[in-house]
């Protein structure tokens, strides 16, 4: 297998009430009580077990409606340009998006979600647990994002922008 081979197959698909790209939330946090779900193939249903005991998730996705690949971009929360690896544009190299999402519940192959900034329709690759245990990291850094100001943020999450930030 060369590089240039790797594929993946989606395991599901997400709904949410986003059906435009410009009215998402730029992130989950700004999408708090935002109802989804997320189908899965039926064949994947039995990987869902024991995952009833997990308050989050990630789901990881991909994302089907992102423009080009481009390696500098303007994320909404800055007006200057950043790498994208700087930042969670959806217009990147492999168009991979990760949302960590409230689990509700589990009903056979659905999963009721909340706080959910994904398009409707995106298809799922993978779905992993957040551990606080394993995934909270003291003393993290936001690089450029430590100085976008509060204001700015607020001003720009509300009626989305759907380009990550």
């Amino acid at each position: 297998m060369t590089l240039d081979e790797i594929r993946y197959h989606p395991i599901g698909i997400i709904h949410s009430p986003h059906r435009k790209l410009d009215e998402m939330p730029i992130q989950p946090v700004f999408a708090q009580k935002v109802a989804g779900t997320a189908v899965l193939e039926p064949a994947w249903v039995e990987g869902l077990r024991d995952l009833e005991g997990f308050s989050h998730i990630f789901l990881i996705y991909h994302f089907h409606l992102a423009a080009p690949a481009r390696l500098s971009v303007r994320p909404p929360l800055d007006d200057n340009p950043h790498g994208v690896f700087a930042t969670r544009a959806p217009c990147r190299p492999n168009p991979i998006g990760l949302s960590l999402v409230r689990l509700v519940k589990i009903e056979g192959p659905v999963l009721h979600l909340e706080d959910l900034d994904v398009l409707d329709g995106t298809p799922l690759l993978d779905i992993k647990p957040y551990a606080p245990r394993f995934d909270e990291r003291t003393g993290a850094r936001s690089g450029w994002l430590e100085r976008v100001d509060e204001e700015k943020i607020r001003r720009r999450s509300q009626g989305g922008a759907g380009q990550g930030v």
